[in-house]
């Protein structure tokens, strides 16, 4: 069935629905799952923005898609990681379907994996085996020729096949003390519910984004959301890393050996806090994250 024109769907229905299978390509594009809200959110501001001029959209996916691709590209050129886009020979090869075991190896290959091929491939690889787009789609998202995108399907399969057989044994670099330290201080107070003594720690002017919810200044703004969290008790906080950084990871109190909810990212300055971003409602976020608790 085709999907309806974008001028008869609920725009905001659309997207929430769409969000989490937008940010699975920005992530594996841009190698980063933090990065890839960014984003995420980017594209979809530019989405926005152009819906008073567009003219009647035939497939609303496919544009989303392509503002999430676009916006993708200019993020690597902003970052200076800029690559050739287009293979100087458009071979046709023939992209076969995988069997169902080489499909899930490949959804699960890390986003710092994604990241060593170049972005033609590394878009056609996510766009066909990840998300289970057709030829057709990855076509017309990434704005190539069929034989284009048989190429560097092709030649990103090969080059995943070959990363797999590397071994992967760099380690991974732990906190430092001083984040662990204000890390641990932080996860203690909100374990005990001691959203005073957090209080305590903030700057006056801190600032929060509640991630796909909201956005907070100054203390007293920030204060209802600890208030919020003093409400429910579905929540146990753990110190850990995300990606490398200094994140807490937030577990089901009732499961907590299984995968973290979502995750919390703080930064300081001068010994207060200074932000706070939470993907309490953007828990799609950790789903390829590669995260860690710390052991110090």
């Amino acid at each position: 069935m085709a999907p309806d024109p974008l001028a008869t769907v609920d725009i905001e229905a659309l997207l929430a629905r769409m969000r989490p299978k937008l940010h699975r390509y920005c992530a594996r594009m841009v190698g980063s799952v933090i990065d890839g809200e960014d984003v995420l959110q980017d594209a979809l501001i530019k989405a926005m923005a152009a819906l008073p001029s567009v003219s009647p959209v035939a497939n609303p996916q496919g544009w989303l898609f392509r503002i999430a691709h676009n916006t993708a590209l200019d993020f690597l050129r902003r970052r200076n990681r800029q690559e050739a886009l287009h293979s100087a020979e458009e071979v046709d090869m023939i992209a076969g379907q995988l069997d169902d075991v080489e499909s899930r190896q490949i959804a699960a290959t890390s986003l710092r994996t994604f990241m060593r091929l170049p972005v033609a491939q590394r878009s056609s690889v996510i766009l066909m085996d990840v998300l289970g787009c057709s030829l057709a789609e990855a076509c017309d998202i990434m704005d190539f020729s069929l034989p284009a995108v048989k190429a560097a399907l092709h030649r990103g399969r090969t080059q995943l096949r070959d990363f797999a057989a590397e071994p992967d044994d760099a380690p991974q670099p732990g906190l430092s003390e001083a984040d662990r330290t204000r890390l641990n201080a932080y996860v203690g107070h909100f374990n005990a519910r001691d959203f005073d003594a957090i209080r305590a720690m903030i700057a006056d002017d801190v600032r929060l984004e509640l991630v796909n919810r909201t956005k907070l200044k100054g203390k007293a703004e920030v204060s209802r959301y600890f208030g919020n969290y003093s409400k429910v008790s579905d929540w146990h906080l753990v110190t850990g890393q995300v990606e490398g950084r200094p994140a807490i990871l937030v577990f089901d109190p009732n499961e907590p050996n299984k995968r973290p909810k979502y995750f919390m990212l703080l930064n300081w300055s001068a010994d207060k806090l200074a932000t706070i971003r939470d993907f309490r409602h953007a828990a799609y976020v950790i789903d390829a994250a590669e995260w860690v608790v710390d052991r110090g």
